[in-house]
């Protein structure tokens, strides 16, 4: 067998290497292989001749990083690969509860009063609930009254307002029929 022969024979044998390496962590001794593999094929394709030895150091530089995405990208899709790396979160879990977010957007143009110095954020009460607020404009002592002006996450905007500004009463209200939902009989 020609040396060239086996030079690309050891060239494939690293791809091979390097491929199980990715799939089955050896601590370094597949990697350690590999270069061996590799640096004995360049070095039979250089015994061989200057010119099949630049091809094989040629197929190596370009080959091992396309061999090594292939068997990234291939990863995830094996046994292994699930139980190893991590599948990303869905929007739907990242996100704040919908009722809960429904429920701060409810707190829109309601007032309350500072709970703590706000600069710019604090706790504000608002119906006898705390919840959590930033400020918008200015620093807000405790105790003065303020303003829901936006929800952005699940923090409220708050700005302070006047003491003379009427309050709207929750019970002034109309109520809403349809956000009610389905009535059900008290459980005997």
């Amino acid at each position: 067998m020609e040396p060239w022969m086996w030079a690309v024979l050891l060239l494939l044998v690293g791809f091979c290497l390097v491929v199980l390496e990715i799939f089955v962590p050896s601590g370094g001794i597949l990697a350690m292989l590999t270069v061996c593999a590799v640096l004995g094929a360049v070095g039979l394709a250089f015994y061989q001749s200057p010119m099949v030895g630049l091809a094989v150091l040629a197929a190596a530089v370009v080959g091992f990083p396309i061999v090594v995405i292939l068997a990234l990208k291939w990863l995830p899709e094996t046994s292994m690969g699930r139980k190893v790396l991590l599948t990303p979160p869905s929007s739907e879990e990242v996100r704040p509860e919908i009722s809960q977010r429904e429920a701060l957007e409810a707190l829109v143009g309601r007032i309350g009063r500072a709970k703590t110095p706000m600069l710019p954020s604090g706790f504000v009460q608002i119906d006898n609930r705390t919840y959590d607020a930033v400020g918008e404009g200015m620093a807000i002592d405790p105790g003065q009254r303020v303003r829901v002006i936006e929800v952005r996450g699940n923090r409220l905007i708050v700005e302070r307002v006047s003491e003379d500004e009427p309050v709207e009463d929750p019970l002034a209200r109309p109520v809403d029929w349809e956000d009610l939902g389905p009535l059900t009989p008290p459980a005997a």
